[in-house]
């Protein structure tokens, strides 16, 4: 069977390696970032008609500010940054199925305009539309140490499993182009996926920027 290498950050990694042995996966974690919490100090709730996170690390790093915004209509990106909201005590978060820029038309279409946006040091390009965003960093992804180890891992035929475009960027460093050509990418969006550059065995990216949908692909390249 065809390795899968997950590349993602913890506690992320743990979840996707535990749902790629659920499906039968030969599945390894080695991360390219390592998260950390950034100081921040939260604005008045009464500033914003809605919250929006498009990462789960938001949710998992803002610490005891977050709860400022417990009464705000919330919103995230994809069902692990909603479930992440839940544990931190969010009882309703709407969880978009597609990208920034489509929860951002929802925001628009449920009539709110003043959003505050928590989220990492690098986000991904959105459309706000007519909203007014306040973006905060309250994160940030340190790059580790390339790790030989990763290379050793990465057997012809293997399948790396990418999750942002700054992924992307960091295994395209590592990885020389001699040794791609036996390598497949499946890459949570387009942005990633042309962020790892060109000379793999293949490349795809699911309709949604979901963890269950790349791991679908990932499958059918395994079988």
């Amino acid at each position: 069977m065809k390795r899968v290498l997950i590349l993602r950050p913890e506690p992320g990694a743990g979840g996707t390696a535990r749902k790629a042995a659920r499906l039968g996966l030969d599945a390894a974690v080695h991360p390219l970032f390592a998260p950390q919490p950034l100081p921040w100090t939260p604005p008045p709730a009464t500033g914003f008609d809605a919250l929006l996170l498009t990462s789960a690390n938001a949710a998992r790093l803002a610490g005891e500010g977050l709860a400022t915004y417990q009464a705000l209509p919330s919103y995230a990106v994809g069902q692990a940054t909603a479930d992440a909201l839940h544990t931190q005590g969010f009882a309703t978060v709407i969880a978009g199925d597609a990208d920034a820029s489509a929860i951002a038309a929802r925001i628009v279409a449920d009539g709110h305009r003043r959003v505050l946006h928590l989220a990492g040091t690098t986000v991904a390009p959105m459309d706000a539309g007519p909203l007014h965003i306040t973006r905060i960093a309250i994160y940030t992804m340190s790059s580790l140490p390339p790790d030989p180890a990763l290379l050793r891992a990465a057997m012809p035929g293997s399948v790396l499993l990418i999750h942002s475009p700054r992924a992307g960027e960091r295994l395209a460093e590592q990885i020389p182009p001699q040794a791609r050509t036996s390598l497949h990418i499946v890459a949570i969006s387009p942005a990633a996926l042309a962020a790892c550059g060109t000379g793999w065995a293949s490349r795809q990216a699911p309709d949604r920027p979901q963890d269950d949908d790349m791991l679908a692909l990932a499958l059918c390249l395994c079988e």
